[in-house]
């Protein structure tokens, strides 16, 4: 059995900040609708969304961290805050893998070489929780559709969607 290694921009103790864009790129959003977003995007992807870090104190920030680039490619609503390529430098705190790491953590475990948030899957359900539209038209009701690959998986983040 071979097992994956933790990335490099993961530090070996405590925290560190990581300049965006050139490991990853961050989408943050707020307290509970970064943990309702999180709780649909583990039941998408069974358990495994990829890295997610979980700010325990202050404003409860979650940070989704994506393919270097992939954030660019979508129109993120307000609520949302993109973190890629930008004229300024932007940074994120990343926590170790194990051992204290207050306030940051890695949500769902430490993330694994090459493993990150599914950008698209993300937008959908950000959009759903977050954006303009109060029907279940589009976003997260036809990702989880495409997702789940036929098995009709109907939610619930706040907007009175449904089956």
């Amino acid at each position: 059995m071979t097992s994956k290694k933790v990335p490099e921009w993961v530090p070996a103790s405590g925290l560190q900040l990581r300049l965006i864009g050139i490991h990853f790129d961050a989408i943050r959003l707020r307290g509970v609708r970064g943990e309702a977003v999180l709780h649909h995007l583990a039941t998408l992807t069974d358990g495994d969304p990829g890295p997610v870090v979980r700010e325990i104190a202050g404003a409860r920030w979650t940070y989704f961290l994506l393919e270097p680039g992939a954030s660019q490619d979508f129109d993120w609503p307000p609520g949302a805050k993109y973190f890629g390529p930008a004229a300024r430098d932007q940074y994120v705190g990343i926590p170790a893998a194990h051992g204290n790491t207050y306030p940051l953590s890695w949500r769902c475990g430490p993330p694994q070489e090459g493993d990150f948030v599914d950008a698209e899957l993300l937008y959908g359900l950000v959009m759903a929780q977050l954006g303009p539209t109060h029907d279940c038209s589009g976003g997260a009701h036809q990702v989880a559709e495409a997702r789940d690959e036929g098995r009709d998986v109907a939610f619930d983040l706040g907007r009175g969607c449904g089956p």
